[in-house]
């Protein structure tokens, strides 16, 4: 939040893969990581850029080895990162941008809920860095007024559909955000989308959890939340994780 609040009254630009491709602060930035991929004409790399989804401009890491993901939610089990927030620290977000955090609710409403649909991408690393994915087409987050309601469409992926369980109670899709000072749920857990139980919860410190494929018995080391505009979407790929766990 605070590099967001630097931004307003900093002249800055980001260069792009050495070709010293800038974006200034002017009315031109892009709306996400897919347009600053398109406009380097895929030679961006991963790493911090400058967007801007609505009125302000934000930092945000774009995962470009994938296809120009704008990153939305990192975690790492036993994270030094707490994300055990208040409502006010979910809104705008915490954390280090180009590590553990979470964007902001308020961000993710401004990038997704437009009139571009977004498609919402989840990537998964266990601890011999097999990687597992899943998307979301397409992906909504409502505004404040409806405590940022998830809104997520059809599946595919090799890992578990975790948020649109068939069983009710394990349905995370059309629900409320909640957190400790603003519990929307009937579940004793906060700080993710539930109604009564959860078959994921990708803000637990401790234990990353998405059902089947995360948990105590079947350690995750990563956890990524992105988004990408559906019209220029191709297939997740399934590549082994080249970073050898440790990064994207």
């Amino acid at each position: 939040q605070f590099i967001n609040i630097f931004l307003k009254f900093t002249l800055t630009f980001v260069c792009v893969c050495g070709f010293f491709w800038c974006f200034f602060f002017h009315s031109d930035y892009p709306r996400d990581c897919f347009e600053i991929l398109k406009h380097s004409k895929g030679n961006s790399r991963d790493g911090l850029y400058i967007i801007k989804p609505k009125e302000e401009p934000i930092v945000v890491f774009c995962n470009m080895q994938d296809g120009g993901w704008t990153v939305i939610q990192h975690i790492t089990a036993n994270s030094t990162v707490d994300f055990d927030r208040t409502w006010q620290d979910y809104k705008y977000g915490f954390g280090s941008v180009d590590e553990n955090h979470w964007l902001g609710n308020e961000y993710m409403h401004q990038l997704t809920g437009s009139s571009v649909q977004y498609i919402l991408g989840v990537k998964l690393v266990n601890l011999n860095a097999e990687v597992k994915w899943g998307q979301y087409e397409p992906f909504l987050i409502e505004g404040e007024e409806s405590q940022y309601r998830i809104r997520v469409g059809l599946y595919k992926g090799n890992a578990t559909d975790a948020l649109t369980l068939d069983t009710d109670a394990y349905l995370h899709d059309n629900q409320k955000f909640t957190t400790k000072d603003r519990d929307n749920d009937n579940y004793f857990m906060n700080c993710w989308w539930y109604d009564a139980c959860a078959g994921a919860n990708l803000n637990r410190r401790n234990v990353i959890y998405w059902h089947r494929d995360c948990s105590k018995q079947q350690p995750c080391k990563f956890a990524w939340m992105m988004v990408k505009p559906i019209k220029h979407h191709q297939s997740y790929p399934t590549k082994a994780c080249p970073c050898q766990k440790v990064e994207l």
